[in-house]
């Protein structure tokens, strides 16, 4: 092995650690990241720093809390004079290129990467932006239950389109760094699209799967009038009452997603063949990981934005040249740990000097020393679309605390309920250990600034959307002339993505009817369950 190593992240998007096989799921066919899992270490309590694409990627790619970088919501510009390990690893001799999302915000869609291979996904403009003011209908992406009533097979799909042109690219990249300098190391990124909703998996890998076999969700929906007030606004947003979500959508949907996740499978089966067939294997350090997790029916719940187990833990692996460890890592890890982690691969153990201190540890040091990391808190923060007002999560040994700015807190302990039934808030048993949780919570974080300044900017990027939309102004990344037709562009509406997606999807499927027609959304939220408008 060269003293320095390339090395390939791998991402998978909103992907749940409880259905790949090295979690202890016996339905996943997973067998090339199983290998990879086999060579290296699995991470088994890592979670997303914020359960939504773009502000995890930014805090992941800068090693700092999402708040700390006004990375407010999946319309928060990444500002471009914010170092990100690609700037470090660049300074350090590397060569950094990226194929596929990343979801950057701005003008900037580089971010210290010195390649970008293929388009981006989805917008790159403030398009997004969501509205407290609106209430808990607030979801300027269009996510709906629409995704499961549509779920099923299909012979073609925007996001593959998006993930076989990732790969080849990617691949492509492989045989071209092969055939240059392998003195200079890399740093390459392939990120994925899949296993996204909407839950389309192609034909080919939805046969992999007897419908049968595929399991129902641990815990069925809960009441509304049980729901905490961050699930109660998802439930609107969402539009769960305004769709009839029937067991055999339940099914289709995870069939669905089973089936994609053995289509991202094989594709890193057939990058890692790549670096074996072009001798780069042995010098390389692999990562994988996902941006967030995906909660797939449970409680009743989909997509990501809160912090149960399903949408905040992510699967995260580490194998390769320079990391010896092999086996099971239980200790608390998160994405902050990457820039440090792949900093300490890239200089053996000696990173340079940073330009402000990052918040996460080397991955290297909590595996090689377990006793580092346990008493560690990791965090995650949450105020997208969907939601009212920010909310955190502070997971510190067995004890999630959940903190939603005025209203009730939670409080789970995950050895004795990992289905996070039971909240623990509020007695006196737990007292301390959530007055010691609620306390580091708000440390460094003052949920009322912060809410004032996230209504402030919310405001401020609505303005320039409104002006900029009517021009063309665009910041997205674009490969080819084509791209802005083919991906999901600005279109002024959440209508527009979900339209980008149906007709892309091939045979196309008409669009789920929802019930009570007509009827304005504000209006099937009782007066009770609407959050107060604030003063503007």
């Amino acid at each position: 092995m060269k003293s320095r190593p390339n090395i390939v992240l791998i991402m998978a998007d909103q992907l749940n650690a409880s259905f790949l096989s090295m979690y202890g799921n016996r339905i996943a066919q997973t067998p090339h990241l199983q290998a990879l899992a086999d060579q290296g270490t699995v991470f088994s309590n890592a979670y997303c720093n914020y359960p939504i694409c773009a502000p995890s990627r930014y805090s992941m790619l800068s090693g700092r809390m999402p708040h700390s970088i006004a990375a407010y919501d999946n319309a928060s510009e990444f500002p471009a004079s914010i170092p990100t390990v690609n700037h470090y690893l660049r300074e350090l001799g590397y060569h950094t290129a990226l194929s596929g999302k990343m979801h950057f915000v701005g003008p900037d869609q580089l971010h210290g990467y010195e390649d970008r291979l293929v388009t981006d996904i989805y917008p790159a403009d403030f398009a997004w932006v969501p509205d407290w003011t609106q209430g808990p209908r607030n979801a300027p992406t269009g996510i709906s239950m629409r995704a499961v009533i549509e779920a099923g097979p299909c012979i073609r799909s925007l996001q593959i389109d998006y993930d076989d042109e990732t790969e080849y690219h990617a691949q492509q990249k492989l045989f071209d760094l092969a055939r240059g300098d392998r003195s200079k190391p890399f740093f390459l990124t392939v990120s994925f699209s899949h296993p996204h909703s909407p839950y389309t998996a192609p034909e080919e890998y939805w046969n992999r799967y007897r419908h049968e076999d595929i399991d129902a969700p641990r815990v069925g929906p809960l009441p509304l009038e049980q729901l905490d007030k961050h699930s109660e606004w998802l439930y609107y947003s969402h539009g769960r009452d305004r769709f009839d979500v029937r067991p055999e959508h339940v099914q289709n949907a995870r069939h669905s997603y089973y089936g994609m996740i053995s289509y991202v499978d094989d594709k890193i089966g057939r990058l890692m063949d790549t670096l074996r067939r072009t001798g780069l294997a042995d010098d390389t350090l692999i990562v994988f990981t996902s941006d967030h997790g995906e909660m797939m029916g449970e409680r009743g719940m989909w997509f990501k934005q809160c912090f149960f187990e399903g949408a905040v833990r992510v699967p995260l692996i580490v194998a390769g040249a320079g990391w010896t460890h092999r086996g099971e890592v239980t200790e608390l890890a998160s994405l902050l740990d990457l820039v440090p982690t792949l900093l300490d691969a890239a200089t053996d153990g000696n990173p340079p000097e940073l330009c402000q201190p990052v918040d996460g540890t080397s991955l290297r040091q909590i595996a090689n020393d377990p006793g580092s990391a346990r008493d560690r808190y990791v965090v995650s923060e949450y105020s997208d679309m969907g939601v009212c007002a920010p909310c955190r999560m502070v997971r510190h040994g067995a004890f999630k605390y959940i903190y939603t700015h005025g209203y009730a807190a939670q409080l789970y302990d995950l050895s004795t309920d990992p289905d996070e039934l039971h909240n623990l808030a509020g007695r006196a048993e737990h007292a301390a250990t959530e007055a010691r949780l609620a306390q580091e919570a708000t440390r460094v974080w003052d949920p009322q600034a912060l809410e004032t300044l996230i209504l402030t900017s919310q405001r401020e990027r609505k303005l320039i959307y409104t002006v900029t939309s009517r021009s063309k102004n665009n910041w997205s990344w674009m490969s080819r002339p084509d791209d802005d037709r083919r991906y999901v562009r600005s279109g002024g509406d959440a209508e527009g993505t979900i339209a980008t997606k149906g007709r892309a999807r091939l045979p196309f499927v008409p669009p789920a009817e929802p019930v009570h027609a007509g009827v304005p959304d504000a209006e099937l939220i009782p007066p009770e369950r609407r959050r107060p408008p604030r003063p503007r």
